[in-house]
């Protein structure tokens, strides 16, 4: 899945005495990654914002050869800074690099020209996150394989739920914008229906359930269709551009006067609940997005619930952390009206939605629609909160730190506070570690990361990524991940973890200096 997005993005300079670059560091954790891992055609989308805090989107393919060399590549870019129009960019060829652990750089080159410079951490060889390095954005996201073959409109014959994330032009001001739902495909160029949620920080409320009107998709005729697996999809008065991975999902960028959004949609399958009594277990979710009350700014949510099969909620942790403002609820008296309902009135869809009050943080609630049975995505719908992110049944507890050891890879974004000044900047992180089963000391790996608004250097590669995990009880709330980026001076980053289960952890930044969340995959290592 793509990165949170932060659309409150602003710049601050007083950190730079604090982050410098890195000094020598030891070797990072060894692997069997090399040139050749990287071999085919990938998409790709990212997200953050540009030198002065516009919000920049792109999505896009690069071909590499396993050789080292990129023949070809495309994207859609679009940056606020530059207006609202996006723009597509044929990349001419490029280069790459790839270390044994599976951290790599990218550049590619535009045939108009300059280049996108990128650094890599590989999950395996078909998919893994990037974190843009050439300074003229702070951004990051994620790659994947793409099936050559499946670049035609019949690949895209399936039902899909899509999440977005980014900016609203519904009204002279730009605000936040999330998108979740579901839309069918018929294979041949129509969209036939579905149903989704708009959260617009330019309207007063969240939009509910809203029927998907039939809309239409079509691929590129110019030899971008083809060679790219590029088209255009509109729906609801919205038009994607997008890419397809293969049949089961592809990534997609909003370009129109409403907004501009970008994320993936993933195909729907298995036994979708449609009534609570079959929406049962336990469940984490992560929500990255902002606030358009009070002084506004990043939020980032993670929490845990069980769902009964009777509509009730029950074992309830959250962490989240509003502007640097961090909190953490755990259920007892202090949780009321905590209850789920699965969408009746549109059965089938996958939707439901879940709400809960605390005594002193108020009420929580969220839209959901299920990709499968153990898989969905979430936007909240909390009072004057605009955002979204993957939730997951929690699978393989309980959890502990020798279960979870092995190697494993990241992605870190949100806006750094500081300490003196109400004026954050974009920072955005690409990971790469091994985690042991000891008790302290346990991560040792390698970092790449990008923090705009640093006056001496916004750049930080190779930097040696140490820390260590804690998993409280059974592990099914929330644990201590303490990471330390050991450059000069170190900084130390302190997240809230939840585990979908121990290959796949949720995280929200407890630290007052940051509002940051995460994702952490297990890396599979290919074979030698």
């Amino acid at each position: 899945m793509r990165r949170l997005c932060f659309v409150a993005v602003f710049v601050l300079a007083m950190i730079a005495a604090g982050c410098g670059g890195s000094s020598v560091q030891p070797p990072p954790p060894g692997g069997s990654f090399s040139v050749a891992s990287l071999h085919g055609q990938y998409a790709f989308s990212m997200s953050g914002a540009d030198l002065n805090g516009a919000y920049i989107a792109r999505i896009g393919s690069f071909t590499a050869d396993g050789a080292g060399n990129v023949t070809g590549g495309l994207e859609d870019v679009l940056n606020l800074g530059s207006g609202q129009a996006a723009s597509v960019v044929s990349f001419t060829g490029g280069s790459y690099q790839v270390q044994s652990n599976g951290s790599a750089t990218i550049t590619l080159n535009a045939a108009s020209g300059g280049s996108l410079q990128l650094s890599m951490v590989m999950q395996s060889t078909s998919n893994g996150f990037l974190v843009q390095t050439d300074l003229t954005a702070s951004s990051s996201g994620s790659f994947n394989l793409q099936t050559n073959a499946d670049f035609t409109p019949a690949a895209l014959g399936n039902p899909y739920v899509f999440r977005t994330l980014g900016v609203s032009f519904a009204t002279q001001n730009a605000a936040p914008l999330s998108l979740v739902g579901k839309i069918l495909a018929d294979g041949n160029g129509h969209i036939t229906g579905g149903v989704m949620d708009t959260n617009d920080g330019n309207q007063t409320a969240p939009s509910g359930a809203t029927v998907i009107a039939p809309g239409t998709y079509a691929l590129d005729t110019n030899g971008n269709g083809t060679n790219f697996g590029r088209g255009t999809m509109v729906f609801n008065g919205r038009t994607f551009a997008f890419y397809i991975v293969d049949t089961t999902h592809f990534k997609m960028l909003e370009e129109d006067a409403l907004g501009s959004s970008t994320g993936d949609a993933v195909q729907q399958a298995g036994a979708i609940p449609t009534e609570n009594a079959q929406f049962t277990g336990s469940f984490v979710y992560l929500i990255g997005g902002s606030t358009v009350l009070g002084t506004e700014g990043a939020v980032t949510r993670a929490a845990r619930f069980t769902a009964d099969g009777n509509g009730g909620l029950g074992a309830i942790s959250l962490d989240d952390n509003i502007g640097g403002w961090y909190r953490h609820i755990s259920q007892g008296s202090n949780i009321s009206a905590a209850t789920y309902a699965m969408d009746t009135a549109n059965s089938g869809s996958g939707r439901g939605t879940f709400t809960f009050t605390d005594s002193s943080g108020g009420t929580y609630s969220d839209v959901f629609y299920l990709i499968s049975p153990t898989q969905a995505v979430a936007q909240e719908t909390s009072k004057g909160v605009i955002g979204n992110g993957p939730m997951y049944a929690q699978t393989g507890g309980p959890f502990t730190v020798s279960g979870s050891a092995g190697n494993f890879v990241s992605n870190w974004n949100g806006v750094q506070l500081g300490s003196s000044t109400a004026v954050p900047y974009e920072e955005d992180f690409v990971n790469q570690y091994t985690l042991t089963n000891t008790n302290s000391g346990n991560i040792n790996g390698v970092t790449d990361y990008v923090q705009l608004g640093i006056s001496t250097q916004t750049l930080f590669t190779k930097v040696n990524l140490g820390g260590t995990l804690t998993i409280n009880n059974d592990g099914t709330a929330n644990n201590q991940y303490k990471f330390v980026v050991n450059g000069s001076p170190s900084i130390t980053v302190n997240f809230q973890a939840y585990f979908a289960n121990p290959g796949t952890v949720l995280l929200v930044c407890s630290d007052s200096a940051r509002t940051t969340a995460g994702i952490i995959y297990q890396q599979q290592t290919p074979s030698q």
